[in-house]
């Protein structure tokens, strides 16, 4: 049995390893498919996948969006099989982009109030490094976290985010985000599939809630849930597998791997678990069935 991983972040967002290394440490791994699923960004897409057809490794090119939902749960919508020159899915981006560049230097200044020693330039700094290039990649709270940890003001990247950068953080702002809706017919747009990332992250008080927001994102057009994750326990991975039937959904897997930023989570690998290779070809099927309708219409 072949396994795959379809939730991993490089340095075009907010991972530390190039595009073409996240590629190359699947191959390494024994996986045998990759989707990478940047932050609100394709940036990383082109090298990712000229890296796979080198080593002979399946790809399929994937996004991250965080888009609209009450505090304190997130919502994120991964995108898979999308084209990176869709002209509506590089709107979204600028726009996306812009937002966080707009929070940015709020951050920053909120933090030189507090006595931290940080400048929009080292921000900058931090988000270049391993890129060789800075257009189209995310500048955002991973990297400011970065720079506390250096600088010795946190002992960790958790305790940047729990004490200045998340939710509730004494430095916090939130960043512009799509409504559910746009994310998914964005992603539609760009002739991908919109699959629900992480459910656990929408801190669902209950089974019922967590079902409605299945049931209403589906009504818009999701079509896939991410079943094994590496927040995801037994009890959870059993409840979006249930999700999945119920609504008639592909299921997918990811282990959100981020590199050293979360230096507990290993490629190809979700809280000990695997992702099946069957997750993989279900995806490619559905997308080769919706380009065959289109070319029909």
């Amino acid at each position: 049995m072949s396994f795959v991983d379809l939730h991993c972040h490089s340095t075009a967002s907010d991972g530390t390893l190039p595009p073409a290394q996240v590629v190359r440490l699947a191959g390494e791994s024994g996986l045998s498919a990759l989707a990478l699923t940047d932050h609100d960004t394709v940036g990383g897409i082109s090298e990712a996948q000229a890296q796979a057809r080198r080593i002979g490794l399946d790809f399929l090119a994937g996004i991250e969006i965080s888009a609209e939902y009450p505090q304190p749960g997130t919502l994120h919508i991964l995108g898979y099989g999308i084209d990176p020159l869709s002209p509506q899915l590089n709107e979204m981006m600028r726009t996306l982009l812009e937002g966080r560049d707009n929070r940015n230097p709020r951050i920053v200044e909120k933090l030189r109030s507090l006595g931290v020693a940080i400048t929009m330039a080292e921000v900058e700094q931090e988000a270049r490094a391993g890129s060789d290039e800075l257009k189209h990649k995310p500048i955002g709270r991973p990297h400011i976290a970065a720079i506390l940890l250096r600088k010795g003001y946190v002992t960790s990247i958790k305790q940047a985010f729990d004490k200045y950068l998340a939710p509730g953080g004494l430095a916090y702002f939130d960043k512009e985000r799509l409504t559910p809706r746009q994310a998914i017919e964005r992603i539609g747009q760009a002739g991908g599939v919109a699959v629900l990332a992480h459910p656990v992250q929408l801190r669902a008080e209950n089974d019922a809630q967590l079902e409605r927001t299945v049931k209403d994102l589906v009504d818009l057009g999701l079509e896939g849930i991410e079943v094994i994750h590496s927040d995801h326990d037994e009890a959870m991975v059993e409840k979006c597998s249930h999700l999945a039937d119920r609504f008639g959904l592909l299921k997918t897997g990811g282990s959100d791997f981020h590199g050293s930023n979360k230096k507990d989570i290993q490629l190809g690998r979700a809280a000990g678990r695997r992702i099946p290779r069957d997750f993989f070809d279900a995806l490619r099927l559905r997308l080769n069935q919706t380009r065959e309708r289109a070319i029909a219409r």
